[in-house]
């Protein structure tokens, strides 16, 4: 057998085995780049709600405590 020869037969291999693993998973139809598109979409938007959530976390941290802060002087200068 010949280098190309295994080469061929490795491709062919390799496709077979591709379009198995996606015929598995439920990618094999024409709707399928669609739903990869879909997929892809979901994981932007749950990053960027991520992101989101996470500054206002830090954000409602910082005003408590600034808040909690502004508090404990203007208490100390009534008693003054």
């Amino acid at each position: 057998m010949t280098e190309q020869e295994i080469e061929l037969l490795l491709d062919r291999a390799a496709k077979k085995g591709a379009q198995e693993a996606l015929r598995t998973i439920g990618l094999s139809d024409q709707e399928a780049y669609g739903d990869m598109r879909e997929i892809r979409n979901l994981l932007d938007a749950w990053r960027a709600t991520k992101q989101t959530v996470g500054q206002t976390v830090a954000r409602v941290l910082t005003t408590a405590i600034l808040t909690a802060l502004a508090a404990g002087i203007w208490m100390n200068w009534g008693d003054k």
